[in-house]
């Protein structure tokens, strides 16, 4: 493992980098019920507190409007799925899996996200970089 002033870096048995963790905010400065945007490594991610305590963490674009709003929607469910609804044109996404639950065809990018201690951090892989 390598750390660097903004990244935790995670390898796998190859050595190739798996991951990169970043340090985003307090788990306490996360409102329950509320999201947040964080500029990660140049992309935009919407972390989410869900009223259980749960962490999610999806793209910030909203690929109908392309509008990065994902981490201004309402918090819901939707059959137990917990769910974000974007504030632009009300597409419900599946915060474990992005999946749009309107319109299966489309889906948004999901990211690792994990509580350290009191931080919250999000793994960035080369895939996700925009």
């Amino acid at each position: 493992m390598t750390t660097t002033p903004e990244a935790t870096i995670t390898r796998d048995r190859a050595g190739r980098p798996a991951a990169r963790w970043f340090d985003i905010c307090s788990y306490a400065d996360l409102i329950p019920e509320r999201g947040v945007c964080a500029m990660v490594d140049g992309t935009q991610v919407a972390v989410f507190r869900v009223f259980d305590g749960a962490l999610h963490a999806l793209s910030n674009l909203d690929p109908f409007s392309g509008a990065c709003v994902l981490s201004r929607g309402i918090l819901g469910t939707r059959d137990g799925t917990p769910t974000v609804a974007s504030p632009m044109y009300k597409q419900v996404f599946d915060l474990r899996t992005g999946a749009c639950l309107d319109d299966p065809r489309v889906a948004v990018p999901v990211f690792a996200v994990r509580r350290a201690g009191d931080r919250v951090e999000v793994a960035l892989t080369d895939e996700h970089r925009q």
